[in-house]
């Protein structure tokens, strides 16, 4: 069993009917997405073309701080706020694919870019996943 998945395990109070699975998939996609796209990010700036990297390189480490940021918000529940959990998980998923479109495109030549760009994929759809368990 995951940190993730003993710590909503052990929350205190109801989670106020969230799906729980989906929950903990996304929460554990968005933290595996920031490690992929900044490990993806610092592999690019090894690269000997790196110039020609330069908006993968971007596009990674906006993903990589939006992914991070979606994960710590979907691990507080008090006070919770629908609307910006909504609007945080919508962010997140666009971030994703415009990361995993990015990376995609240079995956045939880098190999982090493909690992990345499937780390994005599963990121996106987790997010679009818990996004219509809540409406």
């Amino acid at each position: 069993m995951t940190v993730a998945a003993q710590m909503l395990d052990t929350y205190p109070k109801d989670l106020g009917g969230v799906d729980k699975p989906k929950l903990l998939e996304c929460i554990e996609a968005c933290f595996e997405c920031a490690q992929a796209c900044t490990a993806c990010a610092d592999a690019c700036l090894s690269e000997d073309k790196v110039a020609e990297l330069t908006k993968c390189i971007r596009t990674n480490t906006d993903c990589a701080d939006i992914c991070d940021t979606t994960g710590r918000v979907l691990s507080r529940h008090t006070g919770y706020d629908a609307n910006l959990t909504r609007a945080v998980l919508e962010a997140c998923a666009a971030a994703c694919k415009a990361c995993g479109d990015e990376c995609e495109s240079h995956a045939s030549m880098h190999e982090h870019c493909r690992v990345c760009a499937e780390a994005c994929r599963r990121c996106e759809k987790a997010c679009r996943d818990l996004i219509t368990s809540l409406s």
